[in-house]
């Protein structure tokens, strides 16, 4: 990377997000970006777990690009390192390698308001750009608890996106703390292989039925020669998921009855009612994120496998001591404890404006226009912003939705000419901010009665969109220049304008 390096458009990130904005950038005719990704490869969450058992739980037709439909998809639910070839593929074909500089973790990016551009420094060299576009995710960054006594561990420690595949779990005591999206696949891989399980469980998630296949050869040829087959799969799959938003955002009381289906699928694996007793949730399936699974109360059921229904208190030794006092003599922890959703660390290197940093400007919660736009810091979106997660559907529907405005973004900035920038004026923020969060009260991740990584340390939903994709690709459509302060270069104190020139005479 050269020292002063100047591109119309930086990128951060090479996941979904990433990928697809340099995509969309190049569909758009702009050539002059660059892609800065901390890894030595691309792939963004895709690439960093590669835990036993990682798969997704959107249906592979629906977890892809439009733009890049992929007719041979093995399964209907794709494992980890078929989603990872997906976007080494992508990365290919579209041919963004040119534009990615990997080992360019960003330790700063500064707005300079003279010269209308962002200051970057990353850990390959500085740069700097008039557009940055942040796709560093919601789960990049892993939380570990701050357990007492942890740093003392004889053992093995690790996070689930974190996975020492040098350490072998055979024969050892596994402790497996959490039990979100990550735990409930980790779980049955390890199983099998370790001497004992134990599962350190603060809150029971709702479990269904993991409905997951080889997709057959015959499927494939037929994707491959008639492509508008795979779209009309794709838009099945779509629509299916947008007429269950209403009761995820509007009629609660109507998942009762999917409930009901989830307590049926842990009753035909766990016969002991005590067990039952753990598992079962006492609040609203929805609140969290509905998991999908076919081999994890199977797995609990086994004789070496233990549930403490608690979570991890304090570690003495090599004993894990729970909150209700159970204690689990152990080799190794597996955190699956989620990621830094509403406190990102990107938000401690960006610095606005006014000198504050985005983490805060977003100190009593994340706020962005369209998910997209923070006040006081001028050409800089994000994708995958605040209020833009999904919870029963793909959030590929989302990162494309969020294109769109992106490209209508650098559509606005060619049409006003010259040097310009974009600053999202602070009221329409606060008005975007107030719809959806009015839209939020009646959701049922706020009145299911639950607690999650959907909320911040305030209590408030700022990730979440209540509505359906449909909605939000309707609202990220086109930037309307009224909710946005336009921007120029301020001239220097000593430089003389047409206009003093003219007064002058």
């Amino acid at each position: 990377m050269a020292e002063h390096e100047h591109v119309r458009v930086a990128v951060v990130g090479t996941g979904f997000g990433g990928l697809g904005a340099a995509v969309r950038l190049r569909r758009e005719g702009v050539t002059d970006f660059v892609v800065l990704e901390r890894a030595d490869s691309v792939g963004g969450t895709w690439r960093d777990n590669s835990y036993p058992g990682c798969a997704c739980d959107v249906p592979s037709h629906l977890y892809s690009f439009s733009f890049a439909p992929h007719p041979d998809w093995p399964r209907t639910f794709s494992g980890q390192e078929h989603i990872r070839a997906y976007l080494e593929h992508v990365t290919d074909v579209f041919r963004l390698r040119p534009h990615i500089r990997l080992n360019s973790e960003v330790k700063r990016m500064t707005w300079d308001g003279e010269k209308l551009r962002w200051d970057i420094e990353t850990a390959s060299g500085r740069l700097s750009a008039d557009l940055v576009v942040s796709a560093t995710g919601p789960l990049s960054d892993p939380r570990i608890p701050d357990i007492p006594g942890l740093d003392s561990f004889p053992g093995k420690v690790f996070h689930s996106a974190r996975w020492d595949h040098d350490y072998d779990l055979r024969g050892k005591r596994v402790a497996m703390v959490g039990t979100g999206a990550s735990a409930i696949q980790i779980v049955p891989a390890i199983q099998p292989l370790a001497r004992n399980v134990t599962l350190f469980q603060r809150t029971p998630p709702w479990v269904m039925p993991r409905m997951d296949r080889a997709i057959s050869g015959a499927e494939r040829r037929l994707h491959r020669l008639l492509p508008f087959t795979a779209q009309v799969r794709r838009g099945l799959l779509w629509g299916i998921r947008e007429l269950q938003v209403q009761a995820f955002t509007k009629r609660p009381g109507e998942l009762g009855a999917v409930e009901q289906l989830a307590k049926r699928n842990m009753a035909r694996a766990i016969k002991d009612p005590a067990l039952r007793a753990k598992l079962t949730p006492d609040y609203r399936i929805g609140c969290k994120r509905i998991l999908l699974s076919s081999t994890y109360y199977p797995a609990l059921a086994q004789p070496n496998v233990d549930v403490v229904a608690s979570g991890l208190s304090r570690v003495e030794g090599a004993t894990l001591v729970a909150a209700d006092g159970t204690e689990a003599e152990v080799d190794a922890i597996v955190f699956g404890t989620g990621f830094h959703v509403t406190d990102m660390p990107i938000a401690d290197r960006v610095v606005g404006a006014d000198g504050r940093t985005l983490a805060e400007a977003w100190k009593g919660g994340m706020e962005a226009l369209r998910g997209a736009s923070a006040a006081g810091f001028p050409n800089w979106m994000s994708v995958i912003g605040p209020n833009t997660g999904l919870g029963n559907s793909s959030m590929i529907l989302m990162i494309e939705s969020q294109l769109n405005y992106l490209a209508d973004f650098v559509r606005q900035l060619d049409v006003l000419g010259g040097r310009a920038a974009l600053d999202a004026r602070p009221a329409a923020v606060a008005a975007w901010n107030h719809r959806v969060q009015e839209r939020m009260k009646r959701t049922v991740w706020n009145t299911g009665g639950c607690t999650s990584w959907y909320l911040d340390a305030n209590g408030r939903n700022s990730t979440i969109w209540p509505g359906t994709t449909t909605e939000f690709r309707r609202a990220t459509r086109r930037v309307d220049l009224a909710e946005y302060e336009v921007l120029r270069p301020s001239a220097p104190a000593n430089a003389v304008t047409d206009e003093s020139a003219e007064a002058a005479v």
